[in-house]
């Protein structure tokens, strides 16, 4: 019952972030109408579906790491987590509400190694965690090429 718990909330912390960070942004969402947009750009409803399979998978991940025993490592695969958690949602707002493409570029890069060195750690303790987090890890590179599209086509 326990790790049914734990699960329940590494996902809560992991999809209610992401959620956060729409409801917060909605409003700006009509960005992605009013710039030029990169060949390969999705429709607008691609990113709501990837965004809430990433952030599920990324929630059983982190449960995953949560779930072995406490050590320095885990700590510091979890610190890892925590900051592309947070890096992930300030991204949004960089980008939609600031309006701040290249901004959010350089963000977009950072979040990218933090994301590249949580799978690294993730990897280390479980490998079916480092798993979980490969597609946002992929999702992410396409996006640092939407992001750079958009700061090319709009500057």
């Amino acid at each position: 019952m326990k790790r049914k718990k734990t699960l329940i909330v590494s996902l809560l912390i992991s999809l209610g972030t992401g959620a956060l960070s729409a409801l917060l942004t909605r409003e700006a969402m009509d960005l992605y109408d009013m710039t030029a947009q990169p060949p390969l750009s999705p429709p607008d409803w691609v990113f709501g579906v990837v965004w809430t399979v990433l952030f599920a998978l990324m929630g059983v991940a982190a449960w995953r790491i949560w779930e072995e025993p406490a050590s320095p490592e885990r700590t510091g695969a979890l610190a890892f987590y925590g900051a592309q958690l947070a890096f992930n949602f300030v991204w949004s707002l960089i980008f939609f509400n600031a309006r701040r493409f290249g901004l959010a570029l350089i963000w977009l890069i950072v979040l990218w190694v933090l994301i590249l060195m949580t799978v690294r750690r993730f990897h280390r303790l479980d490998r079916t965690a480092g798993d979980l987090m490969v597609p946002y890890l992929v999702w992410v590179t396409f996006a640092v090429y939407l992001n750079a599209g958009v700061w090319y086509l709009n500057r």
